[in-house]
């Protein structure tokens, strides 16, 4: 997993959107897609899942955002 991974990760987390969270971090739907399915494959469990035309966290999801959270917050300060 990469740094880019995580922070893609909490910007979907937070946005609930694939296209709000390429917005944000200006970068392609691809690209976040793409990133998203291989930070799940390396975990090994879903992290998000559909919901209507969003995405939402799974239990393992909305546990691993609170550590990525941590994570990152202490690689930015």
């Amino acid at each position: 997993m990469t740094l880019n991974q995580l922070r893609t990760f909490l910007a979907v987390a937070d946005s609930g959107s694939v296209r709000a969270a390429a917005d944000q971090l200006v970068v392609t739907q691809a690209a976040v897609s793409a990133s998203l399915a291989t930070l799940q494959k390396s975990l090994g469990v879903q992290l998000l899942c559909p919901d209507g035309r969003g995405l939402r966290l799974t239990a393992a999801g909305a546990a691993y955002a609170g550590y990525v959270r941590r994570a990152v917050g202490l690689l930015d300060e």
